[in-house]
């Protein structure tokens, strides 16, 4: 097992990375003095795999286990269910040294934080990640939130977990397209962040395709760590932890378009990085090979890089939803690869013509 510190000032915690860790998380857990019952909020598809060794080793703690069963992926990140999940904690009598326990995904992850973040004014929370989404990208860095219909993520709060346990053997049983899904995100760290993560995932995409357990634990670890560092020097996203968001400005758009009912976060994401590398190169800010590179890599990772896209209008309009929206729209492109800049200049005329490239609908 891998410890990785997220050293934010005077609340630090641990990313523990690697194979049996749920079954053993009652021997990972910080101190929680006075906790009773872990109120643990899952899906059915994760709960019936891995709510029982979970809380088989809460017990191990002196813990008993709750589950709360919530929507699939972005279903779950609702007011309604948010509202749901308040009223269990109120009804089974959580009290404020009882944790909030996020097992699944990143969407479980954002609603089960927020709520920690708001019952009783704020009540401990552990994340407990099953997909490489969460476990390289979601899990860690304390942003929750929940969607409404107008945008992506538009309520919520920075609530940093006690402890992120993130058990590489529960990747195995992903989905293939979930999978896929997550490899954006590492994607995402590459380019930006990682030139040696660039070229291994470059050299030898296969490795990581075929879920070798040792691949994934130094994949996670090399993420986690990334993000560890971005987010210890900017807890709220107002500075250097905006590179994070490469392919997300396009990617959230895309998602909230569909109704959050068509390409998953990470297949917006990949087209949402293609788009600003293609952004990049249309400033002049890159040299003209990044988009060529970028879908290469993206290929290789069994993730789409292009249209179709919603019309460009309609896209423009998201864009002016975005949480990073500061009279203009923000966007992190690429001087080159792990080179990111932050731009609010970018014109509509700019967006419109990238777009348009990218299979737009005019």
């Amino acid at each position: 097992m891998v410890r990785v510190t997220v050293p934010i000032p005077g609340r630090p915690y641990d990313v523990c990375v690697g194979s049996g860790l749920i079954p053993a998380a009652g021997t990972l857990l910080p101190e929680l003095p006075g906790a009773v019952t872990a109120f643990v909020v899952a899906d059915r598809t994760v709960s019936a795999k891995w709510f029982e060794p979970l809380a088989n080793a809460l017990a191990s703690a002196g813990l008993g286990a709750v589950l709360f069963v919530v929507p699939s992926g972005e279903d779950a990140k609702t007011l309604q269910v948010y509202e749901t999940v308040l009223h269990q904690l109120a009804t089974q009598e959580a009290h404020r040294a009882d944790p909030v326990v996020a097992l699944g995904g990143g969407a479980v992850g954002d609603l089960a934080g927020f709520v920690a973040s708001t019952y009783m004014r704020g009540v401990p929370f552990v994340q407990v990640p099953t997909t490489l989404l969460a476990q390289v990208d979601a899990a860690i860095g304390g942003k929750t939130a929940v969607n409404l219909p107008e945008g992506k993520n538009l309520v919520g709060t920075f609530a940093q977990p006690r402890l992120v346990i993130a058990d590489v053997d529960a990747l195995a049983t992903l989905p293939d397209r979930e999978f896929r899904s997550g490899l954006a995100e590492v994607a995402k760290y590459a380019l930006t962040l990682d030139l040696e993560l660039l070229e291994a995932l470059e050299r030898d995409p296969g490795s990581v395709l075929a879920r070798d357990p040792a691949m994934l634990e130094q994949l996670v670890t090399r993420c986690v760590s990334a993000k560890a560092r971005t987010v210890s020097e900017d807890e709220r996203d107002d500075g250097v932890r905006l590179i994070l968001n490469y392919g997300h400005t396009l990617g959230h758009a895309l998602e909230r378009l569909d109704a959050f009912a068509g390409r998953s976060h990470g297949e917006a994401v990949g087209v949402g990085m293609v788009f600003a590398a293609r952004l990049s190169e249309d400033r002049g800010i890159a040299a003209p090979g990044l988009a060529g590179r970028t879908v290469r890599l993206l290929s290789s990772l069994g993730l789409e890089t292009d249209g179709p896209l919603a019309d460009p209008d309609a896209i423009l309009a998201a864009f002016r939803l975005d949480k990073k929206y500061r009279g203009g729209v923000r966007f992190v492109l690429l001087e080159d690869v792990a080179r990111p800049v932050v731009v609010d200049d970018v014109t509509d005329d700019e967006l419109r013509r990238v777009l348009e490239t990218m299979g737009a609908r005019v």
